[in-house]
């Protein structure tokens, strides 16, 4: 006769969750950040505080920043650990739809738990619940459908025994990885059921790596040995895969240059010969230039978002050789697609390439933008400094450490200039997501406890989102916020001027304020617990970088830099196209210039998807 445990349907959640283990014996779902509502205090909330330990509890400051917190973790684990985040219904919900775009964008794995409407509609309509006056099944909720890998909504304490391994299968997938929503309702959490003991049996969760299929593997070596300048495009999946090491001996052995996205760089360290540095709209002389002169392009494990093609118009000459694990990217752009894990794949090519050697790779263009990089970057500031020198003070205060950003100027800049070591850098930028920062700060120095993190964060992403800093200092979880001051949203008003725009409602003082702000980054840090300070100069700011390694509290150390910059900032790379629409009718002579250029460029875009 099959044993029987009897617990609430919240119990045998967190219980079910606390034994799913990764193959080197370390739970899975690492833990759950919540902030407890009337949708999930009495049953979450009382499950959760009765595993204690087994399963662990945070107290956030913010749904969507406790969730950006638990991407973090699990990039900076490489997919290969998560967490979970549970809110009530309503607000406490919806809060987290921004995050779950995230995750779903960057592959990353998350465990949404909000709370829901009471399954069997005793209380209609609960507090805070939204009602579809055409679809009496619609909660708030169904906001995630859209943004989730896997949705499902716990209407009877049984449907865990599905939902809860369909979850983790989808958290754990390759190819199918991302934020999964559990919409558990409020009356069901509570709900008692005899569970089958054997469910709460310790499970192992592998991430599979599926080789290539033989004929597509002919193929792609088919392509790579009748070309004559090859180059790699390395993407994020290199790291999810543990690919790091193929693609190094890969590079290394064939003589074929390496160009980097956001989330494939670091892969290799940036002064690895074969690393020609970053791709594409904030690409490197030396990549960009590679990549046009490209007769093949071996994209691994990227999704070739606008940033890395130039908006189709880098290398539309290229035939293009698309290696990744999942279908739909491996065929991108009418590319032949190797269908594989990234790292499986490699070594396969590598074997079926035999003694093949490129002259493809020029060292000497290397060695120019590594030397432009070091001249824009240390070069002594006249006056307020620019992005590039507040990133060439911080790379020799920290050679080592792990640069970390999400959304504005810096993302682009720290892609072309920061040289990272192994695993030295962090960027979201598959959704670009202002207010990530502080919060992925905190959640990746839990990831990566023995590295150094520095958070660079503009001024406009520190006022979006900070309060995890308050968090942070709680945890004892310590990190430096390097807080560059250019008085408002200088990413944009760069755009708005690039696209022929005035300056207008991005920058402070061209916003309709009756009074200008007075903010104070420094004690507004402080208040929170932070140790905070303001950077009088690039030399004071290495020094406080120094001073913040004795600390185990965040370090905020704000900067003012320049709010208009221009040519010769260090921030140009090599000038390729994004395709951001310019008004085609408008009454300035800007407008019209910049319209003129627009039609220029996209007439060298490629057409097939």
């Amino acid at each position: 006769m099959q044993q029987t445990v009897r617990l609430t349907a919240a119990q045998a959640m967190v219980r079910w969750l606390s034994v799913q283990m990764t193959e080197n014996g370390e739970r899975f779902i690492d833990g759950v950040w919540a902030i407890f509502g009337h949708g999930n205090v009495a049953g979450l909330g009382e499950a959760l505080h009765g595993i204690g330990d087994d399963l662990p509890t945070w107290r956030g400051q913010n749904e969507q920043t406790m969730a950006h917190a638990a991407i973090a973790f699990a990039k900076g684990h490489a997919r290969r650990r998560a967490q979970a985040v549970t809110a009530s219904i309503g607000p406490g919900a919806t809060n987290m739809v921004t995050a779950a775009a995230l995750a779903h964008v960057n592959r990353l794995p998350l465990l949404l738990i909000p709370g829901d409407v009471y399954a069997s509609r005793r209380p209609d309509p609960v507090l805070q619940q939204v009602e579809d006056f055409g679809d009496g099944t619609i909660s708030a909720n169904d906001c995630f459908r859209s943004v989730v890998r896997y949705f499902d909504r716990i209407t009877r304490p049984e449907h865990l025994l599905t939902a809860l391994p369909r979850a983790l299968q989808v958290m754990t997938d390759p190819v199918d990885c991302g934020p999964v929503c559990l919409a558990f309702c409020q009356d069901v959490q509570a709900e008692a059921h005899d569970w089958p003991e054997a469910f709460f049996v310790p499970r192992v969760w592998r991430i599979r790596r599926p080789a290539p299929d033989a004929a597509e593997l002919a193929d792609a070596a088919a392509m790579i040995r009748v070309a004559k300048a090859p180059v790699v495009i390395c993407g994020g999946g290199v790291i999810y895969s543990g690919a790091e090491d193929a693609l190094d001996a890969f590079a290394t052995r064939f003589n074929i240059p390496v160009v980097e996205t956001q989330a494939g760089k670091s892969a290799l360290a940036q002064d690895h010969p074969m690393n020609f540095g970053a791709a594409g709209v904030d690409g490197s002389a030396a990549a960009n230039a590679a990549l046009r002169a490209a007769d093949l392009v071996i994209a691994v494990g990227t999704r070739l978002q606008d940033f890395t093609t130039g908006s189709r118009t880098l290398f539309p000459q290229a035939r293009l050789l698309g290696i990744n694990v999942a279908a739909h990217d491996a065929a991108k752009q009418g590319g032949v697609g190797l269908v594989a894990d990234a790292r499986v794949a490699l070594q396969a090519l590598s074997a079926e390439l035999g003694d093949l050697r490129f002259d493809a790779a020029d060292p000497q263009a290397r060695a120019g933008w590594l030397a432009a990089v070091d001249a824009h970057c240390g070069r002594p500031a006249d006056g307020l400094p620019t992005d590039a020198q507040v990133i060439g003070a911080v790379q020799a205060a920290a050679p080592e450490g792990i640069a970390m950003c999400a959304a504005g100027t810096m993302p682009g800049a720290l892609k072309l200039l920061w040289q990272a070591s192994r695993h030295g850098y962090h960027m979201e930028y598959g959704y670009s997501c202002m207010g990530y920062e502080i919060a992925g700060a905190m959640g990746l120095k839990l990831a990566r406890p023995a590295r150094e993190v520095l958070c660079f964060v503009g001024d406009g992403s520190y006022m979006m989102a900070n309060s995890e800093l308050a968090t942070a200092v709680m945890r004892r979880v310590p990190f430096t916020v390097i807080l560059t001051d250019n008085r408002g949203y200088g990413c944009i008003n760069r755009l708005q001027a690039h696209t022929g725009g005035a300056a207008f409602n991005n920058l402070y003082d061209d916003c309709r304020v009756e009074a200008q702000p007075q903010i104070d980054y420094v004690a507004h840090a402080a208040s929170m617990g932070a140790h905070a300070v303001r950077a009088r100069d690039l030399a004071d700011l290495q020094d406080q970088i120094a001073a913040a390694r004795g600390r185990d509290i965040p370090t905020v150390i704000v900067i003012e830099t320049t709010a208009r910059p221009g040519p010769g900032d260090g921030l140009e790379g090599a000038g390729q196209f994004w395709d951001v629409a310019v008004p085609a009718v408008g009454g300035t002579e800007t407008l019209k210039q910049a319209y003129a250029r627009y039609l220029e460029q996209i007439a060298h875009q490629a057409t097939i998807n």
